[in-house]
């Protein structure tokens, strides 16, 4: 298979060797689950365990692009590929 951008492959095959990730969900009824569907997630993947959990931390601070009313909802957890 050809790819217009290359570096898109080397991503995907870099996140596979990795076992240490986060998983993004969202909650039950979420309106944004509408537009991804209801069992939309998104995985990130790290190189240690060190490193996933300092990404971890940095993705439960809110941060300044929300304005003061919204909430985020989001739903992240740990995980580890065995």
């Amino acid at each position: 298979m050809d790819f217009c951008h290359q570096h898109n492959v080397s991503i995907k095959l870099k996140n596979e060797k990795k076992n240490f990730g986060i998983k993004v969900t969202l909650p039950l009824g979420d309106t944004l689950g509408n537009l991804l569907g209801e069992n939309w997630s998104k995985q990130h993947w790290y190189d240690d365990e060190n490193e996933r959990d300092l990404a971890f931390e940095k993705m439960k601070i809110r941060h300044g692009y929300y304005r003061k009313t919204d909430n985020p909802s989001q739903i992240i957890e740990k995980i580890t590929r065995q």
